[in-house]
């Protein structure tokens, strides 16, 4: 055999072009293959750009939050008057004048509301606050009654006024005024923020349809003009129902402080209706705590009748009156109307709560003509008619029955086997003939 040397040197001299091609010099190939594809920095500009501008959109978004809030409320509100804008444009009134008409009716409502019930707050204030010493003589005689303790009144305001509670709570509060003054006034912009767009929507809302549909197609444009409608039934049904409920629960509590003879009976039932129906969750409580302050003035145990009619009335609205008429006038299943109100609540809070009813009856409606039905067969299953022997205790009952069938099929005599000493046997005893 032979070595390599020879073997390379066999393997030049045949080949066919002569010479050998010269060897790349080492690393060459290398470099070639980790140089970077041009791809590749346009690719990374582009996901450092993507990611710039998602940054920047989320920050804008959360930045604008309230804003979009604001006008959610606003669109809503617009839809809740846009029935009464429409019949008076109808009748010939400018739109624009019958939208600033409403809107001054509301304001008139509210306004004027808002101071009765201020004065009558204040007055009722007042006199607690006239009373309050004989409120604090006749608790100090039942506890030294009771308790077998001697307290005097003066001891207890001095106790009082020199406590380090007091103190702390004079301190914060005048520390706090400045943050109450300006959430009062961050609050009344945004009241006014939400009139404004409000009264925008509603007053251009022919102008909006018009401009939001023309950059639709036709068949598009239907739809979009149907779901606006649909918005507009449930919006005014939701608050048909919301004032419904509002004035059963004003006669109801009426009723209670005419009784209890609580002064400003008719005031605090307008109270209680409103702001139980128009704050979620927590508005039956705020609402029963002015009453039952008023109460306590004429006497303290009529606070107690009122907490207690306030939490009794609560369950029965909220499982028998709440779920009948939510169900007729906004047209959704109780379960997904309170659903809808625990999301909304999640989602946006007291405004979610608020909205999340005709928002979930709207889009409950709309899709509900793009869903296709078929006509439901005639099994008893449907109406909840289980058949004969489908049941547990069905057949539980069928096969005790066949255990009874057994055990008599079991002791009763065999019709070929005849009884002893019937004489009936071919064996023993028989007489032949």
């Amino acid at each position: 055999m032979a070595s390599t040397d020879e073997t390379g040197q066999l393997g030049q001299q045949a080949s066919p072009f002569g010479a050998q091609p010269p060897t790349p010099p080492a690393g060459h190939g290398a470099g070639q293959g980790a140089r970077m594809p041009r791809w590749l920095p346009r690719a990374m500009i582009l996901a450092l750009a993507l990611v710039g501008l998602f940054q920047l959109g989320s920050w804008a978004f959360h930045q604008l939050t309230g804003l979009l809030i604001n006008i959610l409320i606003a669109f809503f509100a617009a839809l809740a008057i846009e029935p009464a804008v429409s019949r008076m444009a109808s009748r010939g009134v400018r739109r624009g004048l019958a939208t600033f008409l409403v809107f001054i009716g509301l304001v008139i409502a509210i306004a004027g509301f808002v101071t009765l019930l201020g004065s009558m707050l204040a007055g009722q204030i007042i006199k607690i606050v006239e009373d309050f010493p004989n409120y604090l003589d006749s608790v100090i005689s039942w506890v030294n009654a009771h308790f077998h303790t001697d307290l005097k009144r003066v001891d207890v305001q001095e106790g009082l006024l020199r406590s380090d509670w007091l103190r702390n709570y004079v301190r914060n509060s005048a520390t706090g005024v400045l943050d109450v003054s300006a959430q009062v006034l961050g609050g009344l912009f945004q009241l006014l923020m939400i009139t404004l767009f409000a009264f925008y929507f509603a007053a251009d809302g022919p102008r909006l349809r018009r401009a939001l549909c023309s950059v639709l197609p036709p068949a598009r444009q239907v739809e979009v003009l149907r779901a606006w409608e649909i918005a507009v039934d449930k919006t005014g049904g939701y608050l048909y129902s919301r004032g419904l409920m509002a004035f059963i629960s004003g006669v109801a509590h009426y009723v209670l402080l005419e009784i209890l003879n609580v002064p400003y009976a008719p005031v605090l039932a307008v109270w209680v209706g409103l702001v139980s129906q128009f704050i979620p969750t927590i508005g039956t409580y705020l609402a029963g705590a002015l009453p039952m302050l008023i109460a306590f003035t004429v006497d303290p145990w009529y606070a107690l009748w009122v907490l207690g009619f306030v939490v009794l009335y609560q369950q029965f609205e909220n499982y028998v009156l709440q779920p009948k008429l939510t169900a007729k006038t906004v047209d959704i299943h109780p379960a997904v109307a309170f659903g809808s109100v625990v999301a909304g609540t999640a989602l946006l809070g007291a405004v979610g709560a608020l909205i999340a009813i005709p928002a979930v009856a709207t889009l409950q409606a709309f899709l509900g003509a793009y869903v296709k039905r078929y006509d439901v067969t005639d099994d008893p299953r449907v109406q909840g008619h289980r058949g004969r022997g489908t049941g547990v205790l069905a057949r539980l009952r069928g096969l005790l029955a066949g255990r009874r069938g057994a055990g008599t099929d079991d002791s009763a005599p065999s019709a070929e086997e005849p009884e002893p000493g019937s004489g009936s046997s071919s064996g023993e005893g028989s007489t032949p003939a």
